[in-house]
């Protein structure tokens, strides 16, 4: 696997307007697949994403809120992602 120009691409793609790519690179930033974590870059994909209306993204926003301690921001996310 070449992370970096797998990012480098997702980049490219998610500039282009791709909300897969944004996901994607939500996930990498986010859990550091191959790359120093960054919480809030990976968040900054998923709201894009989820602002397009990806299910996952708004999921993982969800995830993201409740583990911060806000269940309620969480619960929101989670009922526009079902």
């Amino acid at each position: 696997k070449d992370v970096p120009r797998a990012i480098e691409l997702w980049t490219e793609a998610a500039e282009l307007g791709s909300v897969n790519a944004h996901h994607e690179l939500g996930v990498v930033y986010y859990n550091g697949n191959g790359v120093e974590v960054d919480k809030p870059r990976g968040i900054h994909h998923w709201q894009q994403a989820a602002m397009k209306g990806d299910a996952a993204s708004r999921h993982n926003l969800g995830v993201a809120e409740f583990d911060n301690g806000n269940h309620e921001l969480a619960v929101q996310h989670w009922m526009i992602s079902a």
